[in-house]
């Protein structure tokens, strides 16, 4: 029988996390984190990370895990992810996945196989040196040249992941791109319940610019701060989040606050419709459109209690 797995997910500010709660309290759940960046200890403003008198008492997983000098990657979070899975099942609890990270939940609801071909870090070393010298879009344009999907999936900041896909390529002669499609096919290993929470876009890029002003005003500059005095390499995966790049390019002095801003709202903005593409891509989703629901959080917890409840009888009988 298929372990259960709740999962809600959603384009960023969407207000996946007070639902999350909700969910989790009404389901005697806990919650499993598919966020690239709220794994790190310390980043805290700039990931939005739930604090702990917001959990009301819900058990967390994957937050606080790693320090911000560490890697974190795709093959990390499934092996935790899944293990945390086991561990709430085995206590007679479902399990909620939630975050905004799409891939990642992918890897653990379809139990994706990563190829374990020997990593070529001569190629590596020179993408990375062609990156610094040449810049990301450059980089992204040998991308686009052998693997046009997945450079339309990627965005040319993400760089570990540009470099990863270009790799693939070389190695194997196979575009990552149809790896994930051909891995796209698998049926679920779960028996699962896949929510996407969204608003409408107006609505949504407000709810971010608001967002990233409440991160300044609560001391994103200082955390940020920190963390290089800490010594976090402004080149560590970390350091490359969405709101921590931008402030680290301020406090170099190679941009102002006001632009530093800006950037943070305007690429935030591309994230989430990045996101959203991504979960229309999806299988078996369940979109929970809030504006449909007149906003009543209420109701859309409902809606989605009676289909998980009525899935996991079906599964009894």
């Amino acid at each position: 029988m298929k372990k259960p797995l709740v999962i809600l997910t959603g384009p960023t500010a969407a207000g996946k996390t007070k639902l999350s709660i909700a969910l989790a309290k009404a389901l005697d759940g806990e919650i499993i984190s598919a966020d690239s960046v709220q794994v790190y200890k310390h980043m805290d403003i700039g990931s939005a990370k739930i604090r702990a008198d917001e959990m009301n008492g819900v058990r967390h997983h994957l937050i606080d895990v790693l320090e911000p000098t560490q890697d974190f990657n795709i093959v990390f979070f499934q092996k935790h992810a899944k293990a945390a899975i086991d561990e709430i099942c085995a206590r007679g609890r479902i399990p909620i996945m939630t975050g905004g990270t799409g891939f990642y939940i992918q890897s653990v609801l379809y139990d994706v196989t990563f190829s374990k071909g020997s990593e070529d870090s001569a190629l590596r070393k020179e993408l990375e040196t062609f990156a610094s010298e040449n810049g990301a879009e450059r980089l992204h344009d040998i991308l686009k040249e052998c693997d046009p999907k997945s450079a339309e999936i990627i965005h040319a900041n993400n760089v570990k992941r540009v470099i990863r896909a270009i790799e693939y390529y070389r190695q194997t002669g196979q575009k990552i791109s149809e790896h994930n499609e051909a891995e796209r096919q698998k049926t679920s290993a779960y028996n699962s319940y896949y929510f996407v929470l969204t608003d409408e876009r107006s609505k949504l890029y407000e709810n971010i610019d608001k967002r990233v002003d409440i991160m300044l005003a609560d001391g994103l500059v200082d955390e940020v701060k920190a963390l290089l005095d800490m010594g976090c390499k402004r080149d560590s995966t970390a350091m490359q989040a969405l709101g921590y790049k931008e402030i680290i390019e301020y406090l170099m002095g190679e941009i102002t606050l006001d632009e530093a801003v800006y950037k943070i709202k305007r690429d935030t903005r591309h994230f989430a419709k990045r996101q959203l593409t991504w979960f229309r891509r999806e299988r078996d989703v369940i979109w929970i459109e809030k504006d449909k629901f007149a906003y009543d959080e209420e109701k859309m917890l409902k809606y989605m209690l009676d289909i998980v409840k009525s899935g996991l009888e079906k599964v009894k009988d």
